[in-house]
């Protein structure tokens, strides 16, 4: 079946924020998980402290990543061009 314009848009744009979701999702877990164990070792309390870390996280940086994603890929667009 052929798709009309505004359905490719809108599987294109669901297809972009299913990928924010899980990028800002491991992104906020490798962060939080790196830095947590840094400052207090991999510890029992390391795990309850990176938790708590990765519910805070996680929506902030998917919110975030909505806002730089744009920037980030007109950037690379530029660089790309100028490369050749």
């Amino acid at each position: 079946r052929l798709r009309s314009k505004a359905e490719q848009m809108t599987q294109s744009t669901r297809t972009v924020l299913i990928a924010q979701v899980f990028i800002s999702c491991m992104m906020a877990g490798l962060m939080t998980g790196i830095f947590g164990a840094l400052k207090s070792g991999l510890t029992p309390e390391f795990l309850s402290l990176w938790g708590h870390s990765f519910i805070v996280a996680w929506p902030l940086a998917f919110v975030l990543s909505l806002g730089v994603g744009p920037i980030a890929f007109r950037l690379a667009w530029h660089v790309n061009r100028r490369l050749g």
